[in-house]
């Protein structure tokens, strides 16, 4: 997980804190929207992805009120500051990581299975 936050707040611009949370939320995303067996794949392979996504879940009571789905992400990532360009080049730093940790076919399956996340990677 340090390598991926590490990278994230590097070459998004973002603070390590972000970073940490915004990993949480969208694999906590991916994890409820996502073909379950690619995204399982994809979280198995960053140590403490599991923490981060159940300390994004912990939020309170917002992340309940805003519902599911790709727009509920972007409210809850803009909410901790940043900006659509912010949370695209997130995006993209994410995919690129996965695609490094479980391939590109098996990424590819997860971004094509996931309603919205296309124009984003």
């Amino acid at each position: 997980m340090d390598e991926l936050v590490g990278q994230l707040a590097a070459k998004a611009g973002i603070d390590s804190a972000v970073a940490e949370k915004t990993i949480g939320i969208v694999l906590g995303f991916l994890r409820n929207e996502g073909p379950s067996d690619k995204v399982q794949a994809l979280i198995d392979q960053i140590p403490g992805a599991e923490a981060a996504i159940a300390a994004s879940n912990n939020s309170g009571g917002l992340s309940r009120l805003m519902g599911g789905g790709l727009m509920a992400v972007g409210t809850r990532l803009m909410a901790l500051g940043l900006s659509m360009g912010e949370i695209q080049n997130v995006a993209r730093e994410l995919f690129r990581f996965g695609r490094d940790k479980i391939g590109a076919d098996q990424m590819g399956e997860i971004i094509s299975g996931t309603p919205g996340l296309s124009q984003f990677a």
